[in-house]
Parts: C-alpha cells; sequence; structure tokens
C-alpha cells in the first residue's frame, strides 16, 4: 500500500530550549501514525545559539529529517519558502518549535483535506494566550486583510495550513520577496476549507515574532495585496480638492457679503501644514510601491541557503 507522503516545515531562530521536547513530540506522533510517511525538514533562520547543534544531535528515528541552514536571518515566511522549494511530499504543512500549535492538526487537516478533495486546508485559531496589545494588533490585522485583500479570511487568524503539491508547485514559480506566504496560499482560488483549534501558550523561550516585524508583515500585507493605500491617496486628493474648492468659495462670499474677514497667518500655517502633511504621507505610501518594484527588478535571492544537511529515515 502506498503511505501518505507527508512533508512538515518547521522555521527556526534561537529555539535552543525547545528542540529537545520538539524532536520527542514529533517521534512520538509519528511512530503511532502508520499512514504516514513523513519527512521533517527543520529551516534554521540565521540562529545564533546552539539550536542547529542540538538539533543534529537528536534522535530522528520516525521521520525522515533535513535541516536547511541559511546564512542570514532572513524571516520565517522566506524560511516557510525554503522548506516548500526542498518538500517533496503529497502534502506540505507547517508547524513550529515552540509547540503551541499541537501536532494532532496534522491528522484534522489530512482527514478535511480528503473530503471532497481540497488542495488547501487552513487551521484557524478559536483562541490563544496573548497580550491586550498582541490581541488588539492581531484583530485589527485580521478585520483589514478581511475587508481589503479577501474575504475568507479569518478574524482571528492562522499559522498553520496543510497545501497539495499542486499549490506547492504554483507557490516554487512564484517566491515572492517583501510577500506573505498565507496570503499568496489563501488567495490562489483553489478549494479550501477551514478547521479550528486553541492555541496553546509557549513554554519554554520567547517569542521572535517582534513588534518591528509584525509592523514590516502588516506593510507587506497591504502593499502586496490591496489597492487600498493607493486608493486611500486617491481619496484624500479629491476629498482636499473639493474642501479646497468650497472653503475658497465660502472666503470670497464672505469677503464680497460681509468683508468681516481678517487676514492673518494663523490659518494660513495650519492650512500649509495640514496639505504638506497629507502630501508627505500619499508620498510615502508611494514610495513603498516604487521601492518594492525596484528591489522586484533587482531579482536578488528570498533567501540564501548556506547548507543542507539530510538525514534518511
Amino acid at each position: 500500500m502506498n503511505l501518505f507522503r507527508l512533508s512538515v516545515i518547521i522555521p527556526f531562530l534561537n529555539e535552543e530550549e525547545n528542540i529537545p521536547s520538539l524532536t520527542d513530540a514529533l517521534n512520538e506522533f509519528f511512530t503511532r501514525k502508520k499512514e504516514f510517511s513523513a519527512e521533517v525538514i527543520f529551516v534554521n533562520d540565521g540562529s545564533t545559539d546552539r539550536s542547529v547543534e542540538v538539533l543534529k544531535q537528536q534522535n530522528h528515528s520516525a521521520y525522515a529529517c533535513k535541516i536547511i541552514s541559511f546564512s542570514k536571518n532572513f524571516g520565517s515566511h522566506a524560511a516557510l519558502r525554503a522548506g516548500i522549494l526542498n518538500a517533496s511530499g503529497d502534502y506540505i504543512t507547517f508547524m513550529y518549535a515552540d509547540l503551541q500549535d499541537p501536532l494532532e492538526l496534522i491528522d484534522q487537516m489530512y482527514q478535511s483535506i480528503n473530503v471532497g478533495n481540497k488542495d488547501i486546508v487552513w487551521a484557524t485559531r478559536n483562541s490563544t494566550e496573548s497580550s491586550f496589545a498582541e490581541s488588539t494588533f492581531s484583530k485589527l490585522y485580521s478585520g483589514l486583510m478581511k475587508k481589503y485583500v479577501s474575504t475568507a479570511y479569518p478574524s482571528k487568524g492562522f499559522d498553520i495550513v496543510m497545501f497539495s503539491k499542486k499549490v506547492a508547485v504554483l507557490l516554487n514559480n512564484n517566491i515572492e520577496n517583501n510577500s506573505s506566504i498565507f496570503l499568496q496560499i489563501l488567495t490562489l482560488g483553489f478549494k479550501q476549507d477551514f478547521i479550528f483549534y486553541d492555541k496553546l501558550p509557549r513554554t519554554k523561550g520567547k517569542s521572535k515574532w517582534t513588534l518591528s516585524k509584525k509592523i514590516k508583515l502588516f506593510i507587506d500585507s497591504f502593499i502586496a495585496f490591496s489597492y487600498a493605500p493607493i486608493r486611500f491617496v486617491t481619496a484624500v486628493g479629491i476629498f482636499l480638492f473639493i474642501l479646497g474648492i468650497l472653503f475658497s468659495a465660502y472666503l470670497v462670499t464672505r469677503k464680497i457679503v460681509y468683508n468681516d474677514l481678517e487676514s492673518g497667518w494663523p490659518m494660513l500655517i495650519s492650512i500649509l501644514m495640514l496639505g504638506f502633511g497629507i502630501t508627505n504621507i500619499s508620498l510615502g505610501i508611494i514610495a513603498e510601491y516604487l521601492w518594492r518594484t525596484l528591489d522586484s527588478s533587482r531579482k536578488r535571492p528570498v533567501f540564501i541557503i548556506d547548507e543542507i544537511t539530510d538525514y534518511k529515515k
């Protein structure tokens, strides 16, 4: 009987503390799952601790193992893309070194993806242990993505997805820089489904998902997948044009009818500050698009692989 071939991609950055428990959990899970022929692709996103050394010392008995190391930190989305490029499974999924997403999701996604021959299944969060600031950012991001990118975007977001080889081929043929791989998959248009789960709290180490990375993802998502910023610039320009005409008409009428307006610099300064502020914001948004166009035309690699270590099962 031909076994279901699964590739699990796990990006990591300075997860030395979590590696032993991660590999133990993977061995235990895939030992039980006889229907899976699994390969696990660990992608080292420029770790500066002993993560890779510890990982190489672990037992990888229940699955084929591949360790990909970047030359420097390129980001988790680049790491996922590198994993997909090196994956050989019939289906591919993502997991993470902190084990906040239970491995049992693989079972649930596999069952879902085979019902109705779907190409993509998302694991969507019911809840998560997070601070008020993180929760607020997540809700804001999800709401804007749902409104301006795809109505299928879930209100509480997702980190886990399983997809077919067909989807992987498309992603490998269109490796995007300064983009979101999740939104790229979501907007492909294949038959998709959603399952729901509760995200677990992190037990060891600190999250590498910093504020600066969240802001970059927020900007990347809008610039790469939505016309909203450019349309915002256009809308503001039209609004100010109409407001300027109405205000000018008001001043002329007031001068002719009442002749009671005093000329003064405070109003002039305030109008100039408002105008220049909006102009600079608009130029900044346009510059983001121009910079990304230039960056894309240079064809610089999205990631650079320094080393690949392959452990056969």
